[in-house]
C-alpha cells in the first residue's frame, strides 16, 4: 500500500483517509482528527454490534458536520438495517440524550456480506464470518499488492480455522488478531473458564499467523484487567512462536509498501 499507512487504535484496524474498522471509544479520537480538516468522507467497517465496538459513534465529531458523508457497513447480508437499529437504539432515553437524527451528516448504510468483495476507492475489502456470540466480521483490505487482515473477537486455534477463511487470509502482510487471554485463563487455571467466551489467547493467534504465513501480527483487544507489563508478557510468549509478533497500541502507525 504504497504511500498509504494502517494503524492499530483502541482494537480497531484504520485506513487513510478516515476509512476504519469498527466504532469503539477510539473512534472519538478519529473524528476530532478528521474535524480539524472540516467535512470528511468517511468509510466505516462494523464487525458486529455487541456495545464496545459501537459506543464510539454518537461521539464521532464528523457525524454531526453537514457537510460530511458516512459510509457505514453493517456485517452480514442484512447488516445495513441491523446496524441502523442499533445505532438508533443506542442514541435514545435513557441511553443517550441526543438521538441519531441530530447527526446532519449523511449516513449511507449498506451491508458487508460475507465473501462479496467491496470496493472502496484503491482499497478491496473481503468480509468474512468468525466464530464469536451472535457471530462476528473479519476484513481483508487490499491497496497496491498489499494486505491487511482485521479479525477482532474471535475464538479459534490453527486446528479449528475453517479452511476457507485460511485462504482469505493466507499471506497478509499484517494479520491484526484477537489475542486476549492467556493459555491459564482460557482453561481456567486462574479463576472462571472464557471457553465460549468468544476470544482467543496469545498464543493461539502466534499459530495461526504462522500457519497462514502472515508476514506480521499484531495482537488486539487485550483484556482490561492486563496492564502493560502483562500485555508485554503475551507479546513475548507469542514470539516464541511467531517472531514478527506485537502488541496493538494506541495511535501506533504502520506503513505497507509493495
Amino acid at each position: 500500500m504504497k504511500s498509504r499507512s494502517q494503524a492499530t487504535r483502541s482494537g480497531t484496524a484504520g485506513l487513510r483517509g478516515g476509512e476504519r474498522g469498527d466504532a469503539g471509544t477510539g473512534l472519538r479520537g478519529l473524528g476530532e482528527e478528521l474535524g480539524k480538516k472540516g467535512p470528511a468522507q468517511a468509510t466505516i467497517f462494523f464487525s458486529h454490534l455487541h456495545w464496545d465496538h459501537v459506543q464510539g459513534f454518537p461521539f464521532f465529531a464528523p457525524g454531526y458536520h453537514p457537510g460530511s458523508v458516512l459510509t457505514l457497513y453493517g456485517p452480514g447480508a442484512h447488516g445495513a438495517q441491523r446496524l441502523r437499529e442499533v445505532l438508533v437504539q443506542q442514541m435514545m432515553p435513557p441511553s443517550f440524550p441526543v438521538p441519531l437524527s441530530a447527526m446532519r451528516s449523511k449516513l449511507v448504510f449498506a451491508s458487508a456480506t460475507p465473501y462479496e468483495a467491496i470496493e472502496r476507492g484503491p482499497f478491496r475489502v473481503v468480509p468474512f464470518e468468525l466464530p464469536h456470540p451472535q457471530g462476528c466480521t473479519g476484513y481483508r483490505v487490499e491497496a497496491d499488492g498489499a494486505s491487511l487482515v482485521y479479525m477482532t473477537d474471535v475464538e479459534l486455534t490453527l486446528a479449528s480455522l475453517d479452511p476457507k477463511v485460511a485462504r482469505i487470509i493466507a499471506q497478509a502482510d499484517v494479520l491484526v488478531l484477537d489475542a486476549q487471554y492467556t493459555p491459564e485463563e482460557y482453561e481456567g487455571q486462574r479463576g472462571s473458564s472464557r471457553r465460549g467466551w468468544g476470544h482467543s489467547t496469545m498464543l493461539d493467534a502466534a499459530q495461526v499467523a504462522r500457519g497462514v504465513d502472515a508476514d506480521r501480527l499484531f495482537l488486539i483487544h487485550h483484556d482490561p484487567t492486563h496492564d502493560d507489563e502483562q500485555v508485554e508478557s503475551m507479546v513475548e510468549a507469542a514470539r516464541g512462536v511467531f517472531t514478527p509478533s506485537e502488541a496493538a497500541r494506541e495511535g501506533k502507525r504502520v506503513s505497507i509498501a509493495r
